[in-house]
């Protein structure tokens, strides 16, 4: 071909699956190092682009499958965020995505980085036909306990999207039954399984996270903004020392804020 290996490490670099083919032709005689090393390289970046468009074409392919088997048409996804805090409020994300751009990078919040959670989080917005994301907020969570926060958070969100005009047939819920609506749907680990579940997750994580920033510039002492509310040693100890804020859950904290027994 007369190119130098550092040409070619960039077509390949560059190339994608039909372009590939054509190089490894070409390149069948090619024994420079370099060159068999970036050939390798390409071979499995290629192999994990493959991979993960069947990963995003299953998890929209699983909940169409969902919709399909009870006759309907249109699909809600709900996840929740914040049910552990020690503060800040539970967060409930509701998405209804059309089945066509497939958001790439879409997954379980949990196992998305927190930088692209925000591009995905942008995308998701543009994207959807409806998404919202419903609070309850940390002094109802005391009084209603957490199974009843859910069911309100979901049920608010449900009808969030219905006023914004879509109207779903299923309500793909993840995790265990809570029997909030005729049209629930569980999924367990339904975060990673279905494209909507994944989007209301990404979506609650972004807008909750975002809130714990500002609560952290109001109360600055419990560092917020990197615990999100979270048990972390540092926030216990500034709960010992400086006592709970409004925006902590007081049923969450008493092994903090009370002498123990024994």
């Amino acid at each position: 071909m007369g190119l130098t290996v550092a040409d070619i490490k960039q077509r390949l670099q560059q190339a994608d699956e039909a372009e590939f083919a054509v190089l490894e032709r070409s390149l069948a005689a090619e024994t420079r190092k370099g060159v068999l090393a970036a050939m390798e390289s390409a071979r499995k970046r290629l192999a994990a682009q493959a991979a993960e468009r069947e990963r995003l074409a299953s998890m929209y392919a699983y909940e169409r499958e969902l919709a399909a088997a009870r006759g309907a048409q249109v699909i809600v996804g709900l996840d929740e965020v914040g049910r552990g805090p020690l503060a800040g409020p539970l967060a409930v994300g509701a998405v209804v995505l059309p089945d066509k751009p497939v958001i790439e990078g879409l997954n379980d919040s949990k196992q998305v980085k927190p930088e692209a959670r925000e591009r995905i989080a942008a995308q998701i917005k543009e994207t959807a036909l409806a998404w919202t994301v419903e609070y309850v907020e940390p002094a109802d969570i005391d009084a209603c306990g957490m199974t009843a926060s859910l069911v309100t958070a979901f049920r608010r969100a449900v009808a969030s999207v219905e006023r914004a005009g879509a109207r779903p047939d299923v309500v793909l819920l993840d995790g265990n039954p809570l029997r909030m609506d005729p049209r629930e749907v569980n999924v367990v680990k339904g975060d990673g399984r279905c494209a909507s579940i994944a989007a209301a997750s990404i979506v609650a994580k972004v807008e909750r996270d975002a809130l714990m920033c500002r609560y952290a510039e109001e109360y600055p002492a419990y560092g917020f903004d990197s615990c999100k509310g979270y048990a972390s040693a540092a926030h216990i100890e500034a709960i010992k020392r400086y006592g709970l804020t409004p925006i902590h859950r007081v049923s969450f904290c008493t092994a903090f804020t009370q002498p123990a027994l024994f």
